[in-house]
């Protein structure tokens, strides 16, 4: 009888961990630039600061801001990586706020959400440097002068959300980089072929636009190494395409970081060398703003190689049938994540360690109860929220 009682426990101990474990197996990650900036909520023309979104996100009452929490309730994911969260110090007023005035609260019939974890950090977005980076006869020290386009330090940040405890002492931070220690960067140059930069700006000159992140997420002891980044937009530059280039390079940094053979220029904030181990899992996650598909200005070679690289599960793209709806004339429309037309947003796991189960863009049709949460630029974002469901394999 002690024996069948005891083999009864040991058969319910194991479903039961069974059970909890298989309820876990399986994550959402997205990525969603939000567009909460400062120059969002003002006049066209107007410059503002990191203080205009402290007060929105203290009130819990923006109109734009309530659609973003709503949209991020409806997807409900555990991993969630926000571009364009304009970073501030203080997370109480920052992160935090938003946590708990917006997703905290019931939005527009979904149920409030939570995360318990977050990780932010400063970016190189509006960092005033004391040269003329565009070449226009006035340094500034703002705007295309700052180290990342921006008008004041962490304009554009960006913010990671989790379910999952985060490894903060392990977090590698790439902000400070600099460009020209990747091996075969792409050249800026003038129209007479000489530099683009002065020496003494290229020597400074980082290759972040924001930042680079490795974050490691722990999902019941398992590690997720989530690769955050938001590459420069490849446009308001002129014909030698500096933003492009800079783009094709920021990209290209995850190629190489998740690449043994590949990574060991790279070093980190801290000082440490190397890249990612050749067994660790990993989704990349961010605004991209380039297509592989050939839309949109950016250099198609740079994510066309990420998207393509023998570590990284592409074999899903997530669609919607708002995209298709909004662009009928484009073979690609059910892939844009942004309003403007184009893929730009990604969510790239390792094939190592995941199963892609399903995935998509938050992007209903006209038709659709919840179209007025994207319907014009000001409902929400001019992006779209991107996410794919991961069931964690061996």
């Amino acid at each position: 009888m002690l024996q069948r009682l005891i083999a009864k426990l040991c058969v319910g101990f194991f479903l039961l961990n069974s059970q909890v474990l298989m309820a876990t197996q399986q994550i959402t990650v997205a990525t969603f630039n939000v567009s909460m900036e400062a120059e969002n909520y003002l006049p066209r023309g107007k410059r503002g600061s990191s203080q205009i979104l402290i007060d929105i996100l203290a009130n819990g009452d923006h109109p734009q801001v309530k659609n973003i929490a709503a949209i991020i309730q409806r997807v409900r994911p555990d991993i969630l990586l926000l571009n364009e969260f304009d970073y501030i110090a203080d997370p109480k007023q920052g992160i935090e706020a938003f946590i708990k005035n917006y997703l905290n609260q019931p939005q527009a019939g979904s149920p409030p959400i939570d995360y318990p974890y977050y990780y932010y950090n400063t970016v190189n977005t509006g960092q005033p440097s004391p040269f003329d980076l565009d070449n226009d006869g006035a340094a500034t020290g703002v705007g295309a002068d700052a180290w990342g386009y921006g008008f004041y330090p962490g304009q554009y940040g960006m913010v990671l959300l989790s379910k999952y405890p985060i490894a903060l002492d392990q977090v590698r931070t790439f902000q400070h980089f600099k460009w020209q220690d990747m091996p075969g960067h792409l050249v800026t140059t003038k129209a007479d072929g000489s530099a683009w930069y002065s020496n003494d700006a290229w020597q400074q000159f980082p290759l972040s636009s924001k930042a680079h992140w490795d974050i490691p997420v722990q999902v019941d002891g398992i590690t997720i190494h989530v690769l955050a980044s938001h590459p420069t937009p490849p446009v308001f530059d002129g014909p030698e395409n500096r933003n492009g280039k800079r783009n094709h390079d920021e990209i290209r940094f995850w190629a190489d970081y998740v690449t043994s053979g590949q990574s060991g220029y790279i070093y980190d904030d801290q000082g440490s060398k190397g890249g990612l181990r050749g067994d660790a899992r990993f989704v990349i996650l961010g605004d991209l703003n380039a297509s592989a598909e050939g839309e949109g200005d950016a250099l198609q070679a740079g994510i066309s190689a990420l998207i393509k690289h023998q570590k990284v599960n592409s074999d899903f793209i997530p669609t919607s049938v708002g995209g298709a709806e909004h662009s009928p004339d484009r073979e690609f429309g059910a892939r844009h994540t942004a309003g403007w037309r184009m893929r730009a947003d990604y969510v790239l796991p390792s094939r190592q360690g995941f199963n892609i189960t399903y995935g998509g863009v938050f992007w209903p049709a006209k038709a659709d109860a919840d179209y007025p949460l994207v319907g014009t630029r000001d409902a929400s974002s001019d992006h779209r929220l991107v996410w794919l469901t991961l069931q964690l394999t061996d």
